[in-house]
């Protein structure tokens, strides 16, 4: 038997557990407390702060300690002013890295250049203001995403805010040197603008996150996947022609890294944290706006956000969940103590799904509550 559904709250539409049976419910609700304490491994999790300058020490640097005051942060401004000194890229780059004992091998350990000679070729003034207005285009393209599906105002206002909250550390200027600061944003927008036969946007978003951050084909990938799954023939054939023109790009660098590299170089000392997934949560909550509460707290509000996703019934929910967890798996297994930045890829849409925790919560927790009874009476005659 099923239970009856509310009036809405905050959201429209009715959300996955609307009507679920009572049993089915009150297992929902033991599943939600174990993925809540989950969250708190974040309270002894490592993980630095995004404003503290040995937080951002060397993701990717070598088994002995770099320069001191060596940053990663220094690294791409480095490179940003190597270029603009007239270097190109690669040779700007491979200096910078030498001087930080940073790795070149494998190709990888060098970022693509598309950020940095861009930022080279403008000024700051205006590259701090196209960060800027890409941050306050994510947070206006969730609105009007989410618009149809809120019952008023004050639940629109709230995913606003909280796409501020989730754009904490992509606000900050001095971080517009970071390639997840720029990423995680166009992975957002890419998000908001799909929808079934209007995707040729939301590709050309995805495809330029990977010509930033190549972490980001792992949401190209999540797409193209989904597409086929749906049946969406050209749409797949879309997200599949992106990920070609980034594998061209792609071996392009690697071809350039070599002709910069030498046997002398450093080899990165690879990824394989293996923090575990309060280590995500951690370096998500300290890559928003959540860093400003005490980290138990900021667990809990992290996970109810995550719930949120889940409780929300469609299609771009359904997406933004895996998404989220892919990178949360993807940090868990391979992030070390010193990549918080991996986490900017995840963080600037997570904490809207608190929108959607409201009516889903209230959802399961009335169909937990139900104790109906079906009474069936003979009449004798």
């Amino acid at each position: 038997m099923k239970t009856r559904r509310g009036a809405p709250l905050w959201t429209t539409g009715a959300t996955r557990f609307a009507g679920m049976p009572s049993a089915h419910a009150r297992i929902g609700i033991v599943v939600l407390l174990v993925f809540l304490a989950a969250c708190l491994g974040a309270i002894t999790s490592p993980g630095p702060r995004p404003s503290s300058a040995s937080g951002i020490a060397a993701g990717s640097v070598a088994a002995d300690p770099p320069p001191p005051g060596q940053t990663d942060l220094l690294l791409y401004q480095s490179i940003v002013a190597g270029i603009r000194g007239g270097s190109p890229y690669y040779t700007a780059a491979a200096e910078a890295q030498r001087m930080g004992h940073y790795p070149l091998k494998p190709f990888f350990a060098v970022r693509l250049p598309t950020l940095a000679v861009v930022e080279a070729a403008l000024p700051p003034m205006l590259v701090n203001l196209l960060l800027l207005g890409l941050c306050v285009g994510t947070i206006l393209a969730w609105v009007a995403r989410l618009r149809p599906t809120m019952t008023g105002l004050v639940p629109l206002g709230a995913a606003g805010l909280l796409g501020v909250a989730g754009l904490f550390v992509n606000l900050d200027p001095s971080f517009v040197v970071f390639h997840e600061v720029w990423a995680g944003p166009l992975i957002a927008v890419s998000l908001a603008l799909r929808r079934p036969g209007h995707w040729l946007p939301a590709v050309a978003f995805g495809l330029s996150a990977m010509l930033i951050r190549e972490t980001a084909l792992l949401y190209v990938a999540i797409m193209a996947v989904f597409a086929w799954l749906e049946g969406e023939r050209r749409e797949t054939l879309g997200w599949l022609g992106a990920i070609a023109i980034f594998a061209v790009v792609l071996a392009a660098h690697a071809h350039a890294v070599s002709l910069v590299s030498g046997p002398l170089d450093r080899v990165s000392q690879g990824w394989s944290g293996l923090e575990g997934f309060g280590f995500y949560v951690r370096l998500a909550t300290i890559s928003s706006g959540l860093d400003i509460l005490p980290q138990w707290l900021a667990s809990l509000v992290l996970g109810m956000a995550l719930f949120g996703w889940l409780a929300w019934r469609d299609a771009v929910a359904t997406r933004a969940l895996v998404v989220f967890a892919a990178y949360a798996a993807l940090i868990s297994l391979f992030a070390r103590s010193d990549n918080f930045y991996w986490a900017l890829m995840t963080t600037p849409v997570l904490l809207v799904g608190l929108v959607f925790a409201v009516d889903g919560l209230r959802d399961m927790i009335a169909a937990a509550r139900d104790t109906r009874r079906i009474t069936v009476t003979r009449v004798i005659r």
